[in-house]
């Protein structure tokens, strides 16, 4: 399956995939208004966090682990591991905002909604065939491929 790799040793700390995650998802599909409108009418926020620490900064989003701990901790279901696909997928109708995902995540990738009792967590921007934060990465801080089983 293919996965998202961030590269900490080249991340520079832009922020640009934090940027084309909340387009990807917004409902225009436009930058301006996806921040400047649907972010604070809607919550809408990024699926990615870049997390820094001094001069080291990576960009973190959902691992769609092998056997992933979310999915397990899941008490409504809303969290699926797809067969086919390998992703952990996640249905918000199903959620019931208990966050045991959200503690269950070794990795932090699962976050909580900004105004609504739900969680956010990267979907690969299903539906396109190359993640937008991958496009959007200008030093190639973020690899989308097939590894194998990691």
């Amino acid at each position: 399956m293919k996965k998202i790799y961030a590269q900490k040793e080249v991340c520079i700390g832009c922020h640009l995939c934090e940027v084309a995650c909340v387009t990807a998802h917004s409902k225009t599909k436009d930058t301006i208004l996806a921040h400047n409108v649907e972010k604070a009418r809607d919550g809408l926020t990024p699926r990615r966090n870049v997390a820094q620490e001094g001069p080291v900064c990576v960009a973190l989003s959902c691992r769609h682990c092998e056997e992933p701990m979310c999915v397990a901790a899941c008490i409504s279901g809303a969290l699926t591991k797809n067969p086919e696909t390998g992703r952990c997928e996640y249905n918000e109708e199903q959620c019931v905002g208990c966050w045991s995902c959200l503690m269950a995540c070794p990795f932090g990738s699962i976050r909580r909604h900004p105004l609504k009792e739900k969680i956010v967590k990267c979907d690969l921007c299903a539906g396109r065939d190359m993640p937008a934060c991958v496009e959007a990465c200008p030093n190639a801080g973020l690899i989308y491929e097939d590894r194998g089983s990691d």
